[in-house]
């Protein structure tokens, strides 16, 4: 987790029980408190960009038909092989 080894965990925690002593049950609530609130509008960012996104690619192929912003959009998969096929030397 974070590149940090058991033992800088031990360490932080250390640091983190005498830094905050009996709050840090509270402070812990209030971080994750935030960081829910922080991944809320991180993911409220990324629709509105794939809205865009799939405005812009509807405007571009000249597409009236606006689809509803709750479904979510289903990446096709392409008909033909991304890598050319492998022709062994002769």
């Amino acid at each position: 987790m974070f590149g940090l080894g058991p033992f800088e965990m031990v360490v932080i925690g250390l640091i983190a029980v005498l830094l905050f002593g009996s709050n840090l049950p509270e402070v812990a609530r209030k971080f994750g408190g935030s960081y829910r609130e922080f991944r809320r509008g991180l993911n409220d960012v990324q629709q509105q960009f794939k809205s865009a996104e799939r405005e812009a690619k509807n405007a571009f192929n000249g597409d009236d038909s606006s689809s509803s912003g709750l479904s979510e959009e289903i990446e096709e998969e392409p008909s033909e092989p991304a890598a050319p096929k492998f022709k062994p030397p002769s």
